[in-house]
């Protein structure tokens, strides 16, 4: 979050298409696509395959205290070793993992992934920096309706909570460190001599959060591979439409190549950081859900490469940047 230069959000009127066309793939189409999907495909399609009867149990939504055997959405309250827990159909703690990817757009990998597809790194990084500020407004509100329509009702505060912790904090950590370190080295030192150690850095740390994150669940995912191919089917579907959508609108709208990548690349990214630590608090480590959230992490890597592979072979059918463009 220290690269983002937040007078850049100001100036994102420059490249007001791309900008505007990212939130709207990020904010009204891909979070409606994500819930349908997942409905077809882990509520009929593959339903008998995940087990028709088969139930997970979650932890209790954050503040509810229900009796044992009260329903509460698709759920009834039972208790187990003495705690009060909520039972729900398998798929649908599936669904909700779905969810919270869908409705978390990346603002971390999304810089790697444009920076390998040779995008503009000024719109990505002005992305990242909208992103995290929408995510602080729309996260909660759309993961408490999304979910309560597909009946797994939980309570808005524990999603902002999430984000807070999340994305809120990072953001403001990364603004006042940006600030004290040009301040005292200056602005020319921070971004020939900071950024060029920060970059390796991050993506160090990245790759290293996802092998923490698959060695947390890698018992289950050798124990249920089946079960992780049904929840990758729709979660594949989704990166890749959203991808496709992004990147033939851009086209459409006449947009650099430059502009187009990242466009594409972060609707179809997801902050998987979010939507795991959010799946955890609210439905709990062992949930079906977190496993769907640490499912998006596995094939998010090999399918963004996919996908950056791709971007690189097409470029030449945009149309090419002039200075100006380039320059900003």
């Amino acid at each position: 979050m220290v690269k983002i230069d937040f007078a850049s959000v100001v100036k994102a009127g420059k490249s007001g298409k791309p900008v505007l066309l990212t939130l709207f793939i990020n904010w009204c189409i891909k979070p409606f696509t994500m819930y349908g999907i997942a409905i077809f495909f882990l509520g009929f399609l593959f339903r008998g395959f995940i087990g028709a009867e088969a139930m997970d149990i979650l932890k209790m939504p954050f503040g509810l205290d229900l009796p044992v055997g009260a329903t509460h959405g698709a759920g009834t309250v039972v208790l187990q070793d003495g705690i009060k827990m909520l039972q729900v159909p398998l798929w649908r703690s599936y669904f909700a993992g779905c969810i919270l990817l869908g409705i978390a757009p990346c603002t971390a990998m999304v810089l790697v992934w444009g920076y390998l597809a040779r995008g503009s790194d000024g719109l990505t990084l002005v992305m990242v920096a909208i992103n995290s500020l929408t995510m602080l407004l729309l996260y909660g509100v759309l993961g408490g309706f999304l979910l309560g329509v597909g009946r797994l009702p939980v309570p808005w505060q524990a999603l902002l909570l999430s984000v807070a912790i999340y994305v809120a904090l990072p953001l403001v950590a990364g603004y006042f460190s940006r600030k004290l370190i040009i301040a005292t080295k200056g602005e020319e030192w921070f971004k020939d001599k900071f950024l060029h150690v920060l970059t390796p850095i991050t993506i160090i740390a990245l790759l290293i959060t996802l092998v923490l994150l698959f060695s947390f669940k890698g018992d289950v995912i050798i124990a249920n591979p089946l079960t992780i191919l049904w929840i990758a089917v729709p979660l594949f579907i989704q990166t890749v439409m959203i991808f496709g959508l992004g990147y033939w609108v851009a086209k459409l709208l006449n947009l650099t190549y430059e502009d187009a990548a990242p466009v594409a690349m972060i609707g179809a990214s997801n902050h998987f950081e979010v939507a795991i630590a959010t799946a955890v608090m609210i439905f709990g480590l062992s949930s079906g859900a977190a496993l769907a959230t640490v499912v998006g992490v596995l094939i998010e890597v090999p399918v963004m490469l996919m996908l950056v592979k791709f971007c690189k072979r097409t470029s030449s059918s945009f149309r090419a940047a002039s200075a100006t463009e380039l320059n900003y």
